[in-house]
């Protein structure tokens, strides 16, 4: 029952209050996140812990196992389900992070749409898709002509925070 009652209380703890808690005692609690193997994430440990709990109980109540047998198998209930949440949740989630962070020099070469005409020696500005969203940035013409809005541009020269474009004709 302890078993069962902490990994749920864990749970709501983490899930309502796991940012602010972290926040407020700023960083006192970052030991707990076990750094290392990555299949010691706390979710998994404590969701195995709650299935351990949660397996025995009903294992007690409903089955006429003897104790030993029951532990046993809740044990095999709560790896399986450890196992479980750290393959099928927590894995998949490491790996489906995205970083909207981009560097200017490695804009050269993408495709652009001029938001602010670029007169011929002066600036205007662009957008450009990156990742999975955009970014405004000053632009100028890379060989000196006007270039309209709502043309497309590609992304000839990145110097001194400026993109210098050049327009494309895709006809």
């Amino acid at each position: 029952m302890a078993c069962l009652i902490g990994g749920i209380l864990y749970a709501i703890v983490s899930v309502v209050f796991g940012d602010w808690l972290s926040q407020a005692l700023d960083g006192m609690l970052d030991f707990l996140s076990l750094e290392g193997h990555p299949w010691l994430q706390p979710t998994s440990i404590v969701g195995g812990i709650t299935m351990f709990g949660g397996a025995g109980l009903l294992l007690e109540r409903y089955t006429a196992f003897g104790a030993a047998a029951v532990t046993f198998v809740a044990l095999f209930i709560a790896i399986i389900a450890g196992a479980g949440v750290f393959f099928l949740y927590i894995r998949p989630m490491e790996e489906s992070e995205n970083s909207i962070a981009f560097s200017l020099q490695a804009l050269s070469g993408m495709l652009g749409e001029v938001l602010v005409p670029i007169p011929a020696s002066g600036y205007g500005e662009v957008m450009v898709k990156v990742g999975a969203g955009f970014t405004n940035q000053i632009a100028a013409s890379f060989e000196g002509v006007d270039i309209a809005g709502g043309k497309r541009v590609v992304i000839v020269e990145v110097k001194d925070s400026t993109l210098y474009v050049s327009e494309v004709n895709l006809d």
